[in-house]
């Protein structure tokens, strides 16, 4: 199974008012991106921390409606900020509402502020992949249960790197794979996730490999992809969300690299 080459852009929900989001969107959809993403968090990541920021699955309704072509979801949700089997119904309410376009991300969880405002605890970062591995058997189960079903076999999505467990679950749950780092980490880290496949009796070969990337393709694309990348995702901040270096990225792939 070859993937094909795909442009994700993730624009992050912060330092923007809606309307500028919105606009953002639709400006990615009309540049030919294949996905777009946001974050699942409550406040920015970068730049002023108390600044401007929306909420990640109410945004992705949104989205489903403002677009057509594009898939959406979050890169990534956090496993923590709501039950299983009410992610799965949220998951299963966009996907229809965006006509199968949704995929659904989702990690461990991080980002110690936003537990803490929220009310959630924090725990270690060990227990929190322990839920992460009781969720996910949870959700697909939820989606079996719905009705109405799913639209389609929604894509699942885990951001991480964490060799013994993340990747693990990985093989046994995931459509996508993000990683997080350099060309090095993501050589590494993809073999581990190939020698998982191989112990759970999964080709590695269906597991799409993705990665955040911030420069040119030219620069980077020929070694990430000869380590088996094929969706590449730009992250890119408000309030003005510059599209330049996402554009360069859906001419590379439309170029046929």
């Amino acid at each position: 199974m070859t993937q094909p080459i795909r442009i994700g852009v993730q624009l992050q929900p912060q330092h923007a008012d809606y309307a500028q989001i919105r606009a953002a969107v639709a400006e990615a959809e009309e540049a030919g991106v294949d996905v777009v993403f946001n974050w699942d968090h409550f406040f920015p990541l970068y730049g002023d921390p108390d600044g401007k920021h929306f909420e990640c699955w109410t945004m992705l309704g949104a989205w489903a409606e403002a677009t057509s072509r594009v898939e959406i979801g979050a890169l990534v949700s956090c496993n923590s900020y709501r039950n299983p089997e009410l992610l799965a119904d949220m998951a299963r309410t966009v996907d229809h509402i965006s006509g199968g376009r949704l995929i659904l991300g989702i990690g461990a969880g991080w980002f110690q502020r936003d537990y803490d405002e929220y009310g959630y605890d924090f725990a270690t970062a060990g227990a929190r992949l322990a839920d992460l591995a009781q969720a996910l058997p949870r959700i697909r189960d939820r989606w079996s249960k719905l009705n109405p079903a799913p639209t389609r076999d929604i894509p699942v999505l885990i951001g991480g790197g964490g060799e013994r467990k993340t990747l693990r679950y990985t093989a046994e749950h995931a459509t996508i794979w993000h990683s997080f780092g350099d060309l090095d980490t993501f050589t590494r880290k993809s073999g581990i996730l190939d020698r998982h496949c191989a112990d759970v009796g999964r080709d590695p070969a269906e597991i799409e490999r993705s990665i955040g990337v911030s420069a040119p393709p030219q620069e980077v694309a020929d070694g990430l992809i000869a380590a088996g990348a094929s969706l590449f995702t730009i992250g890119v901040g408000g309030p003005d969300y510059d599209l330049g270096l996402v554009k360069e990225w859906v001419a590379w792939r439309d170029a046929g690299r």
